[in-house]
């Protein structure tokens, strides 16, 4: 037994160590090689980013605050202190008035709930200012520690509306200023009829073709909305075609032909001109008016015939 040789199993090779990964360098991101690109330094950029997130986190707290009505309580508690401390509305200034009534502007500018000066909607009273026809416009400024000074442009008269059994006075453009009676109508032309008021403005540019005939206006009556029929002073009345164009027309042919034979203050009493081709003249009966002056109305009538058929 002593001479028997044990072999032992070989030993299994050894595998070759590996060698250690080589660590890949990190590149630089595009955001970090776009930043340092930027002219600013990155102390500068991180304050930015700072203000940024401070003012976002401000104004959130600024919203929940006036979703919940905590704003306008610290507003009304620090209006409520200014008016404690003097500043109140207890005056009015008005500038600019010289039609418009005063104490009506007076009511409207301390109708305001709160008098606190902090507290006074500046933009709210000139609305409804602007509600007063009177007035084409309006600024309203606070002056400390306890006026308000309103400064007015009043709209100017220009006619007198009748619709309705009513007078009222009205702008160039139509917009009524306030209602008068017959005593205290001023010497305005009178516009008679339905929405006469809105073609204010057409008349006006009408009367500019025939200016030598404007200052011998009384008034006019807008007929069936859609032609004019102008009263003179000297009682007249010219009846017009519909349509701007057709009117003007007429009305210059009409002041060449007065300017010609003098056809007003001549006792006729109507003068047609709502037939383009035709020109007619109504006159007064006899005993209607004087002999001397019907005898006048039948020489101004001739004379427009005479002139007439000369043209033709």
């Amino acid at each position: 037994m002593s001479g028997t040789r044990i072999k032992r199993a070989k030993a299994p090779p050894r595998r070759p160590a590996r060698a250690p990964k080589k660590r890949k360098t990190v590149k630089t991101s595009r955001v970090n090689a776009l930043l340092n690109a930027l002219p600013v330094s990155p102390a500068t950029l991180q304050r930015a980013a700072n203000w940024t997130i401070g003012l976002s986190l401000a104004a959130l707290v600024a919203v929940g605050a006036h979703a919940t009505g905590v704003t306008a309580k610290i507003n009304e508690e620090w209006a409520q202190a200014v008016g404690r401390a003097g500043f109140q509305v207890r005056k009015v200034e008005v500038v600019g008035a010289d039609r418009i009534d005063r104490l009506k502007v007076y009511d409207i500018a301390l109708a305001q709930k709160d008098r606190s000066m902090a507290a006074v909607d500046l933009e709210g009273v000139r609305d409804d200012l602007m509600h007063y026809g009177w007035i084409k416009d309006a600024r309203v400024s606070r002056r400390l520690p306890d006026t308000l000074v309103v400064d007015i442009v009043e709209r100017q008269p220009a006619a007198i509306w009748q619709h309705g059994g009513k007078l009222s006075l009205i702008d160039k453009t139509g917009i009524v200023l306030e209602p008068v009676t017959v005593a205290t109508m001023p010497d305005l032309p009178l516009l008679i009829g339905p929405n006469a008021n809105q073609r204010a403005q057409d008349l006006d540019r009408l009367l500019a073709s025939a200016s030598s005939l404007r200052e011998l206006l009384a008034g006019a009556t807008w007929v069936g909305n859609r032609r004019w029929d102008l009263r003179f002073r000297s009682g007249e009345t010219l009846s017009l075609p519909e349509g701007e164009m057709p009117a003007k027309e007429a009305l210059a042919k009409f002041a060449h032909m007065d300017g010609a034979n003098r056809l007003l203050g001549r006792g006729i009493l109507r003068f047609d001109m709502r037939d383009p081709s035709r020109f007619v003249l109504r006159l007064p009966h006899e005993g209607q008016v004087a002999p001397a002056q019907l005898e006048d109305a039948r020489a101004a009538a001739d004379a427009v015939a005479a002139g007439t058929a000369s043209e033709g």
